[in-house]
């Protein structure tokens, strides 16, 4: 999964500022329900951003983006894009309706980021779910470098600090900038060095250019 790759693929529109192109291309792909939801799903971003400037705390804000995405039903990669592993971007995923642990994870990172939030207190988190028997992933916001964690989990919905999630056994973590091995305080290698974000990277990229 770990791949060498070098180039960081720049995203400068923001993340809700769909253009035509983009919702027509949706419209098309998923129907008119899907850019309903993406129109919900940017009301949010922009209410709850407008919220955090006006001086609400940041945990309102992991609550609602943690909620919102959680309503997406479970779908695993072979149904919904009919390979093993595919990372979504929101716009897949709110135009499939359809979302994978990995898919809630990376929709609910680049929401809060939208938001304002900053990427060095959010890191997007490789687990093995011990009760479940198999690889997972989360998000967890740090509110202080060295804090306890709060994890945004589509599994169990309710946000909790991870010393309270001892079902999840941590593998890696990574952000935009830096990727961490468990135990790690300090970066370990560059983000785009894993493949499936990378290709993410680009996805969002190309929406953005519709």
């Amino acid at each position: 999964m770990l791949l060498l790759w070098a180039l960081v693929v720049p995203v400068r529109a923001g993340l809700v500022d769909f253009s035509d192109g983009l919702v027509a291309f949706v419209e098309k792909r998923w129907g008119s329900e899907a850019t309903t939801r993406m129109n919900v799903w940017q009301r949010l971003v922009r209410d709850t951003k407008a919220a955090r400037a006006a001086g609400r705390p940041e945990a309102a804000g992991l609550k609602t983006v943690n909620d919102f995405f959680n309503q997406v039903p479970f779908l695993s990669d072979i149904r919904n894009w009919g390979v093993p592993d595919y990372w979504a971007t929101p716009i897949e995923t709110l135009g499939s309706f359809g979302a994978d642990c990995e898919d809630y994870s990376i929709a609910k990172y680049l929401s809060l980021k939208e938001i304002g939030i900053p990427i060095s207190k959010l890191r997007i988190t490789y687990v093995r779910a011990l009760n479940l028997g198999e690889s997972h992933m989360v998000l967890a916001y740090y509110p202080t470098p060295d804090a306890d964690p709060l994890i945004l989990d589509n599994i169990n919905r309710d946000i909790r600090p991870a010393s309270q999630r001892p079902d999840l056994e941590p593998v890696y973590s990574f952000n935009d900038d830096d990727l961490w091995l468990p135990g790690s305080a300090s970066r370990k290698a560059d983000a785009t060095n894993v493949r499936l974000w990378r290709e993410l990277l680009e996805k969002l990229a190309k929406e953005q250019r519709l």
